[in-house]
């Protein structure tokens, strides 16, 4: 039965990857997604990668933009 389990470095790897993408899932939203929303005049804005990360965005009254991320993290 221990063939099939992962390596202790697997495990890790896996982890580390996990962090990663949520870090990048983020910059992108923060970074990419809001640029996207000011050039093309949006109001709300509404992201979902199919993967369990979500963002919202919103305009607000005073120009700025408002962000809102969740994500899912399997375990």
């Amino acid at each position: 039965m221990s063939e099939n389990r992962p390596s202790i470095q697997e495990v890790i790897n896996g982890k580390e990857k996990s962090k990663r993408e949520r870090k990048s899932w983020v910059g992108f939203v923060e970074s990419e997604a809001v640029n996207f929303m000011q050039q093309h005049d949006l109001e709300k804005m509404t992201l979902d990668d199919g993967m369990g990360n979500r963002a919202k965005l919103a305009k607000l009254k005073d120009n700025a933009i408002k962000v809102e991320c969740t994500s899912s993290n399997v375990l």
